[in-house]
């Protein structure tokens, strides 16, 4: 199943900055894990902020409900969760 997920981070300007460092580093190293085992397909930011729109492929709402609760960024983050179905004009066959 594929969602389309749009995060947008708000870290406190009053936290601790190596506490935040440390986070995203984490964060880093978990979503390229993601990445490369092909659950998390896409990633992209959005220009001026700490936002992303990023393209998961999961088996069922609530695996996708784990990979998001387990991001160490997720207290940090409002999200927007978008179920996507193929559309019956696309011309590839690899973006299912």
């Amino acid at each position: 199943m594929l969602f389309m997920v749009e995060m947008d981070v708000n870290i406190p300007l009053d936290f601790d900055a190596e506490e935040a460092a440390r986070l995203k580093a984490e964060e880093k190293a978990y979503s390229q894990k993601l990445q490369a085992d092909g659950t998390w397909r896409h990633i992209w930011r959005k220009t001026g902020l700490y936002s992303n729109v990023s393209i998961f492929d999961v088996a069922s709402n609530e695996a996708l409900h784990d990979v998001l609760m387990a991001l160490p960024l997720y207290p940090f983050m409002v999200m927007k969760v978008t179920p996507l179905n193929r559309h019956p004009s696309a011309i590839r066959d690899d973006d299912t």
